[in-house]
């Protein structure tokens, strides 16, 4: 299996409120310098079928048809590793 993740990110021109939000929050927090903050959406998506150019092209599809607005969205796709078996991480050692 492979691991293919979709980026969807809101366009530049967009306005971000969910980003600001946090971006204002950060500073009350004891984060400093963090000069803007722009909020997305990941999605991974396990193939089970090898990666080739035409599961790509098929993802991209997926993106522009359903995973993202592109009226107001911008996306990528990348492959990521592959995958063996899940390595389940606690959220506090994530970081």
């Amino acid at each position: 299996m492979a691991r293919v993740v979709v980026d969807v990110m809101l366009k530049p021109e967009i306005l971000d409120p969910q980003g600001q939000a946090v971006q204002r929050a950060l500073p009350r927090l004891g984060f400093d310098g963090v000069a803007d903050v722009r909020q997305g959406k990941r999605f991974e998506l396990e193939l089970s079928d090898p990666v080739d150019e035409a599961a790509i092209e098929r993802v991209r599809e997926m993106a522009r048809t359903f995973l993202a607005n592109t009226v107001i969205e911008d996306f990528t796709v990348r492959v990521d590793e592959p995958v063996d078996e899940p390595v389940h991480v606690r959220p506090e050692e994530r970081l």
